[in-house]
């Protein structure tokens, strides 16, 4: 049974999308939310083989909650599934994990045999899309994000802690893997939070995933 997750702003498309599926006798949709953020969250907690994952959407969309749940769950698929085939949402989609990119025009069947593919190791993608993305020229990398004030501020340790943060490793896990103890970690995790003005972890985490770039290159 291949367990299902489903994210997407209108309701109305995610009952849409768990009736037919729960027609193909081995699909399970385990799930649904209706932005990245709520998605996150409960991915984490039902630990699903395959994302339906919509692109733009409120609080959280679904470039950021991709890079979020590739970086966190990395044997989870992430399959794109919205109403936009711009390039910029492609290749963006793509640079942050997901393996496929369908339409919502995709007929019900295609639909179901693409979740197959993609829970077996496979990328799947709308018609003419993977084509016009080869045939596309290079184009340069784009600018690093800009980084608030208080980055600049953070410790070399703090931007270790920050990292694994962003990972989704918890205090132990980090204490384990800087070779601190807990109340260290808790200490930075304070420390950076008010450095940063963020309110909690979790505004901590999906910070750290939008600064990936800058953060992986720190020694």
């Amino acid at each position: 049974m291949i367990r299902v997750f489903l994210v997407d702003d209108q309701k109305i498309i995610r009952q849409g999308l768990k009736a037919l599926l729960q027609l193909e006798p081995d699909l399970e949709v385990v799930g649904d939310a209706e932005n990245g953020q709520v998605a996150l969250q409960q991915v984490a907690a039902l630990q699903p083989d395959v994302v339906l994952m919509d692109v733009r959407m409120p609080v959280m969309d679904g470039v950021a909650a991709t890079q979020a749940i590739v970086q966190r769950f990395p044997a989870i698929k992430v399959l794109m599934l919205t109403t936009f085939d711009e390039d910029e949402y492609v290749t963006a989609a793509l640079q942050q994990g997901a393996v496929g990119y369908l339409l919502k025009d995709t007929p019900s069947e295609e639909l179901a045999q693409a979740i197959r593919t993609v829970d077996k190791g496979y990328t799947q993608f709308a018609p003419g899309i993977l084509q016009r993305l080869i045939s596309k020229p290079a184009v340069a990398a784009p600018p690093l994000p800009d980084l608030p004030p208080g980055f600049a501020e953070l410790t070399p340790r703090e931007r270790e802690v920050l990292k694994l943060i962003a990972q989704g490793a918890s205090n132990r896990e980090i204490a384990q893997t800087l070779y601190i103890s807990e109340g260290t970690v808790k200490n930075h995790v304070t420390n950076l939070l008010g450095r940063l003005e963020l309110r909690d972890r979790t505004q901590a985490a999906i910070f750290a995933n939008s600064i990936l770039t800058v953060l992986e290159r720190e020694p």
